[in-house]
């Protein structure tokens, strides 16, 4: 079986699904099947984007994105900070 990437948005509608589904009596099981993902994809879905909606997921993705971005960023200031120090110490 491929694996398939699922945008956040889609991921947020068959969480959205499931619970129509369980609500209606079905078990899960049967309607994680219904959305075709194994249960473990759903608990591990469920977990990371349980009680969000379509935009926040969107905004949290941007927001982590960015985050990655600004630590790469300060990381390698901080190694050219500690490289200048140490050469201006004389220790090269």
């Amino acid at each position: 079986m491929p694996n398939k990437r699922h945008k956040p948005e889609e991921i947020v509608a068959k969480l959205r699904q499931v619970d129509v589904l369980v609500s209606q009596g079905k078990p899960v099981a049967e309607a994680v099947r219904s959305i075709a993902v194994t249960e473990v994809t759903y608990y591990r879905w469920r977990q990371e984007y349980g009680g969000l909606k379509g935009d926040q997921v969107k905004r949290l993705k941007e927001l982590e994105a960015e985050n990655t971005r600004l630590r790469r960023a300060v990381s390698d200031l901080t190694l050219e900070k500690l490289i200048l120090k140490e050469a201006a110490s004389g220790n090269f």
